[in-house]
């Protein structure tokens, strides 16, 4: 089942379309992070203001090199050695390659590197960065498992992942820290 999945959402991705998909965290809405028609779209999902910033996800922190300008050498210490999900917010994505509504106001990006197996094969599978934001429109609770997902961000996706559905595991959102390229460490949430 993961198989097909994965062969399906990279299917739509590569359309420019929107998923709904498991990840290291919450259930997440998921697009191709270089389509700014697909990146907009998820904030009309979400109901979300433009100018709010989301996180993308990558399978290796190589990658990272790709889509932020500088990459202190404290963030590829800190990605191998968390034993959790961390989202690491760099000064300056690189647009191109990434669609510029995913940065924030400051040219900020929220990266993070995922371990889990299927959105880590996904990632890899596809190739480029895939946005991953909570499945719930703004301002409403985070659907801890698939079924508290709300049916009307369900029928406005393209494609919803069967793997994982059944999980009853809740799974809690990531830490968030931001990092200037002076290595200073803000965190952000826990």
């Amino acid at each position: 089942m993961m198989t097909e999945d994965i062969r399906q959402a990279c299917r739509i991705l590569r359309q420019g379309g929107v998923i709904l998909y498991p990840t290291d965290t919450v259930w997440g809405l998921g697009c191709d992070a270089t389509c700014s028609d697909a990146v907009q779209r998820i904030f009309r999902i979400k109901q979300r203001a433009d100018g709010k910033a989301l996180i993308t996800l990558l399978d290796s922190a190589d990658r990272l090199f790709r889509y932020v300008d500088d990459v202190p050498d404290i963030a590829l210490e800190l990605i191998e050695v968390t034993d959790r999900p961390l989202t690491i917010i760099y000064e300056r994505g690189l647009t191109p390659p990434l669609a510029p509504e995913l940065l924030a106001p400051d040219g900020s990006i929220g990266i993070r590197i995922t371990a889990e197996a299927f959105s880590r094969q996904l990632c890899r599978a596809f190739g480029r960065p895939i946005v991953s934001t909570s499945a719930n429109i703004s301002g409403q609770p985070t659907p801890a498992i698939f079924r508290e997902i709300a049916p009307e961000i369900i029928s406005a996706v393209d494609y919803t992942v069967g793997f994982r559905r059944d999980d009853t595991a809740p799974h809690s959102a990531s830490s968030i820290i931001k990092l200037d390229n002076n290595g200073t460490i803000k965190i952000i949430r826990q």
